[in-house]
């Protein structure tokens, strides 16, 4: 095996311009196209996609192997294996470099392969994109159960990402991706948080990713020790498979084993999970050997020490001790009084590990709620079944406070004998409400005269002990495209009629309203705003307005496309209604109309916010004169880098035929009608003078 931490780079194949693939410190620095936009890398371990291989190289390490990909722009995804060779033991290494991969269609499952990680190039809106290796390491149809600090919705799996590595409340360390809803749920647990009552399920359509870009003291949401995996297999036996198995990421020399498990600790260049340490007696070879492995990166999971054999020339000795970084769930410090020894038992923490300390004043004309916490809290606190008018939005506090009204019906605050109750919600995402978020019961008791006489508080251990009278969450809005039948459509002509279609489904309280929508050309060149801001078609006979039609909205329209551009792209933003959404009036030369655009407002213009969704679709629309080599090998190109995509419509290649002809003019379909009538008036008549001279001529005898 080669040491890679010393390994030299030379030879032919290193470019002009670049040093070595060793380090990714020695790798390229990023243009400044990359600010928004940066490169990183899934990776998967012990399972590859199938793929179109354009290049092989062996017995090179994995970081030269992943800089080749990095640099080439046809590079979609890196497959490397390091094979064992029985009779030394060392690592043979192959890198196939893909220009086209299954890895990034969700409905393909993964294919096992031992001794191998699969690296799938990615783009991530994200100044966080860490200069390691890889930025995730992917489970595909798995997701971390109960779990989840934020639901959000997003347009594609980048996004999702992107936005755990944004995320500035809590340290994201998994995130997970369903590819049907475009629910993306972000947790500040990965798999080392699992026990018997939460672990990682299978789940079709969704894709498990945990951080890598984390820095070494966020590895672990608990304590970080590191000690001898108990995974019920003899320790000898899974330091040998480390050792044999497991490709080294870093190889040092090490005094002992304290330096070794130093070496992991302050590791940056990549997340240091586990260590093996060989005791040496001439002290000249490496013997700490760093890895970002451990066993819960594997699939197989501790029942992966079992299912390999030794090596052939293995002597039977002991070959070292293997270490991983063990994550002790503990809750931090840092609050007064019981607050600081709180533990997840306690019925005001929370999975979380916040605990809450929460105080009553029962005031004349108010009730105060107080809250303190352990740790600093971000989210809403509101009154349940009163969420937007009696709420308070805290961000990174450890104390706060919510009054409530007693009079009106801003808090719900109900009253029966000189007793005034309400129930209030502690919720850590600002829109979705889960098992781990806290209720608790306020209660003040008056007697006739003013003055506070007592106060109780009785926390409820699960929200769904209680009944929640909110709406429920807002399924995601989807752009259809049909044709009169109402069937989906991809390839359309100029001119054809066609149904624009904003739906949600049937079965939910909301309505939509859709405003500033555009057409795009797919080149990004050219664009023409058919919706504007206040909902009203800019030209209706272009594109109509919108009509309801149940809880979907929808535009009959005849296809268009832009002159240098086969490709139109349809933006539209889309906000939710509570119930049918009210019509907006529009103004149209003489002509007034209703259109379903956007919800009625003041005469104030409405403007773009937080709860617009950005929904997109994509349509080709060709013309007669096309030529089909045009289309026969179109490849898919990707959207603008400023445009989401909605990651519910997936573009597939395909050929196009189009009939190269010309429109006949009225002058030679006429001129072609009297050439054939006059051919067949010869024929006619020629036949008829062989049929006369054969009747008239007199017969032969002989």
């Amino acid at each position: 095996m080669f040491p890679l931490f010393y390994l030299l780079v030379s030879g032919p194949w290193v470019r002009p311009g670049y040093r070595c693939f060793i380090q990714p410190s020695c790798w390229p620095s990023a243009s400044p196209t990359f600010k928004v936009r940066r490169v990183g890398f899934e990776k998967l371990s012990e399972m590859d996609y199938r793929g179109n291989t354009y290049y092989t190289i062996r017995n090179l390490s994995l970081y030269e192997c992943q800089g080749w990909c990095r640099e080439e722009p046809d590079c979609a995804a890196a497959s490397f294996s390091f094979v064992v060779n029985p009779l030394a033991p060392i690592q043979e290494t192959v890198c196939l470099l893909q220009n086209e991969t299954t890895g990034s269609n969700p409905t393909v499952n993964p294919q096992k392969a031992v001794s191998t990680y699969y690296m799938i190039k990615l783009n991530i809106r994200s100044e966080n994109v860490c200069n390691r290796p890889w930025t995730f390491e992917r489970v595909p149809n798995k997701m971390l159960r109960g779990l989840d600090n934020a639901l959000i919705f997003t347009a594609t799996k980048e996004s999702c990402l992107a936005a755990c590595l944004n995320e500035k409340r809590f340290v994201c360390r998994s995130a997970e991706y369903n590819y049907i809803t475009t629910k993306c749920h972000l947790s500040e647990h990965d798999r080392r948080s699992v026990d018997d009552s939460i672990e990682l399920v299978d789940a079709q359509g969704v894709d498990y990713f945990e951080n890598l870009c984390l820095k070494a003291a966020d590895g672990c949401r608990g304590v970080r020790q590191y000690a001898v995996p108990s995974v019920g297999v003899a320790e000898d036996r899974v330091a040998q498979h480390a050792d044999v198995y497991f490709y080294v990421d870093k190889e040092l020399l090490a005094s002992n084993e304290a330096a070794c498990q130093r070496a992991c600790q302050v590791e940056n260049e990549f997340l240091c999970r586990s260590y093996l340490f060989k005791e040496t007696s001439a002290g000249l070879e490496y013997n700490c050997q760093l890895y970002h492995l451990d066993h819960f990166s594997l699939p197989d999971g501790p029942s992966t020490f079992l299912t390999t054999d030794r090596p052939l020339l293995d002597d039977g000795e002991p070959i070292g001790k293997f270490v991983e970084n063990i994550c002790i769930s503990g809750i931090s410090s840092g609050g007064t009084g019981d607050l600081a020894t709180g533990t997840e038992s306690d019925i005001n923490c929370d999975r979380t590990g916040t605990c809450y300390d929460v105080g009553v004043h029962c005031r004349d004309t108010k009730i105060e709620v107080l809250i303190k916490t352990n740790r600093p809290f971000s989210g809403r606190v509101y009154a349940l079944g009163r969420s937007e008018t009696c709420n308070i939005d805290v961000q990174n506090s450890d104390s706060f406070r919510l009054d409530l009204t007693m009079n009106g019906g801003d808090c719900n605050t109900q009253s029966m004998s000189g007793m005034f109750t309400n129930t209030i919600v502690l919720q850590h995402h600002s829109v979705v409400m889960t098992k781990g978020d806290k209720i608790y019961k306020i209660k003040c008791t008056y007697d006739m005269s003013p003055r506070n006489v007592s106060f109780g508080m009785m926390p409820i251990r699960d929200p769904d002990m209680i009944s929640i009278t909110s709406a429920p969450a807002a399924p995601p809005p989807r752009i259809r495209i049909l044709d009169p039948s109402g069937g989906d459509v991809e390839t359309v002509r100029i001119g054809d009629r066609l149904i624009f279609r904003i739906e949600i489904p049937g079965n939910t309280p909301y309505g939509i309203f859709a405003r500033s929508c555009l057409a795009m050309a797919k080149d990004s060149r050219s664009t023409f705003q058919i919706i504007d801001d206040d909902g009203c078609p800019t030209d209706p006979s272009i594109f109509p307005r919108f009509v309801p039609d149940g809880t979907a909205l929808q535009s009959t329209y005849e296809a268009f496309r832009f002159t240098e551009s086969y490709g139109v792209i349809f933006q539209c933003n889309v906000r939710y209604c509570l119930g049918p959404c009210e019509p907006a009036t529009c103004q149209w030369g003489r002509d007034t109309m209703e259109s379903w655009g956007r919800k009625r407002r003041s005469a104030e213009k409405v403007e773009k916010n937080e709860e617009d969704m950005t929904l997109s679709q994509e349509i080709l629309v060709l013309d007669f004169g096309d030529e089909d080599t045009k289309f026969s090998h179109r490849q898919t190109a990707s959207l603008p880098a400023n445009f989401p995509n909605n990651s519910t419509y997936t573009v597939h290649e395909e050929t196009v035929t189009v009939f190269n002809s010309t429109c006949p003019t009225k002058t030679s379909v006429l001129a072609l009608a009297v050439t054939c009538a006059l051919l067949l008036l010869l024929y006619i008549c020629t036949v008829f003078y062989f049929l006369m001279r054969r009747w008239l001529g007199p017969e032969k005898s002989v």
